[in-house]
């Protein structure tokens, strides 16, 4: 079981491990992801917060030392990953953590860490609780990151049942997939094909709901 002192001991650790910008990110993930985890998933509390405070531990590493990481690790590349550094650190920490901080080495944290850049088909609830998290926490000011926290917020979750909770989430994620992809569009990026199996799996599940 994480308590809040190994918490306490991890926090500290990374802030001296990462950069005062990334710190400050990583802070604000884990009160965000508190907070998701009250309205979803009170028993995951204590991992969601390791996991937002692992969840950029390889972000500032070089391109080359990710690929190379990577690589040590065994950890299969596909040929679009490479033209999207960005998503390489949810790799690298994932694979890192078991070696770095075994104490916190849980499935769910690991697969909240792998997967909280790109998403995925068949996303846990903490594993969407953890993307979304690192998407709207309240240092992100980029106008989607702002558009998608006031989307989410535009709700009284307070006044639905479990199944509206979770519906208002899948439709805040179809959202947050929706501005990525447009935005790699304009940048004419690759687009990982895990956001779209995402993507197409959360839009499948609303769709299956109407019916």
């Amino acid at each position: 079981m994480i308590s809040e002192k190994m918490l306490d001991s991890l926090r500290e650790d990374i802030s001296g491990k990462i950069s005062a910008k990334r710190f400050f990110h990583t802070a604000e993930v884990e009160k965000m992801a508190a907070y998701l985890g009250e309205l979803y998933a009170p028993e995951l509390i204590p991992e969601l917060r390791a996991a937002a405070l692992l969840h950029d531990i390889t972000k500032e590493y070089p391109t080359a030392l990710q690929i190379s990481i990577c690589r040590d690790e065994g950890i299969a590349l596909e040929a679009d990953a490479v033209f999207a550094p960005k998503t390489l650190h949810a790799r690298t920490a994932a694979a890192l953590i078991p070696k770095l901080y075994p104490e916190f080495a849980t499935d769910t944290v690991i697969g909240c860490v792998r997967w909280h850049t790109t998403g995925r088909d068949g996303m846990t609830m903490a594993e969407k609780i953890i993307y979304l998290a690192d998407y709207i926490d309240m240092s992100r000011t980029f106008s989607d990151c702002v558009k998608l926290r006031e989307y989410f917020n535009s709700k009284d979750l307070s006044k639905m049942s479990d199944e509206q909770k979770a519906e208002h989430l899948s439709r805040t994620l179809v959202l947050s997939y929706d501005m990525t992809v447009r935005g790699l569009l304009d940048e004419g990026r690759p687009i990982s094909r895990d956001s779209i199996e995402a993507r197409n799996a959360l839009i499948r599940e609303l769709i299956t709901k109407k019916t």
